[in-house]
């Protein structure tokens, strides 16, 4: 069975085409844990797997290394697009990608047949308690008392098609990362679980991410946690509207425009080639 690996700002993925490969039936949650293994596999965040749409130019699931398949992942579908585009599945541009959270829009940024950066309209942020979902109260759910491992702290809850809880901090040097990311995770108040965010602003323009995802833990970026991150940011009036979020992999453009979509921009790139025997 032949991959490719790629990595969204180092949030690393496998990734599978169902059309060199459509004659096989694959346990896809399965198989992620196998090849999502960092000693006895390939190793990554994720499995991403290439197929057709009836609905859209093509589409993309994916499932965590834990076998879990999350609705959407933003680092992943700009490595989708990159993919799709580069094998020749989809040509036009913008394009149109099937996903668990629907189908979404993105513009390739093509320079000498090459494809530089990838912006993805990542749709509306839902904020409504019970769509995210959350057993918070309020429309949206903002500044709200989350109580772990003996303390208490205050959260924005988003939806960008996947839940998110984000957490602002002062100084990361104090969090308990480690144990506070999963116990956030896991907490009664996100009935399927959720993404924890854990957030420095720097400016009205800039934030710093920490983020604790759900079914793979710590990672390099998350790119619907960015977009999660910056729509929080807003409502807890931190920001702007257009901010830079730079994650332990690198930086995301993130803009939550007038038509209440969320735009976020950034690279797609390859690792390696190979065939797993």
């Amino acid at each position: 069975m032949e991959f490719i690996k790629m990595h969204g700002l180092g949030n690393d993925f496998v990734f599978l085409d169902y059309f060199a490969v459509s004659n096989v039936e694959v346990d896809y949650p399965e198989l992620a844990k196998k090849l999502c293994h960092r000693q006895f596999g390939i190793g990554g965040d994720g499995l991403v797997v290439v197929l057709p749409s009836k609905v859209a130019d093509a589409r993309m699931r994916i499932f965590n290394q834990d076998g879990s398949e999350p609705e959407m992942c933003g680092n992943g579908i700009r490595c989708f697009a990159r993919y799709v585009y580069d094998q020749g599945i989809v040509s036009t541009n913008p394009m149109l990608v099937e996903t668990g959270a629907g189908i979404l829009k993105l513009n390739l940024y093509i320079n000498e047949g090459q494809v530089q950066g990838v912006q993805v309209d990542m749709g509306e942020p839902i904020l409504r308690a019970d769509l995210i979902p959350v057993l918070g109260e309020g429309e949206p759910v903002v500044g709200q008392s989350i109580e772990v491992l003996g303390q208490t702290y205050l959260y924005t809850a988003v939806s960008m098609g996947n839940p998110h809880c984000v957490v602002f901090v002062e100084d990361y040097s104090t969090l308990d990362f480690e144990h506070v990311g999963p116990a956030i995770e896991k907490h009664p108040l996100f009935p399927r679980k959720t993404n924890v965010e854990f957030i420095q602003v720097n400016s009205s323009r800039e934030l710093t991410m920490k983020v604790w995802e759900r079914g793979a833990g710590p990672t390099l970026a998350c790119g619907t946690g960015a977009c999660a991150a910056a729509v929080a940011a807003v409502l807890n009036n931190k920001t702007e509207r257009a901010v830079t979020v730079h994650l332990p992999g690198g930086d995301l453009l993130i803009e939550w425009d007038t038509d209440n979509h969320v735009y976020m921009t950034g690279p797609g790139t390859y690792v390696f080639k190979g065939e797993w025997l």
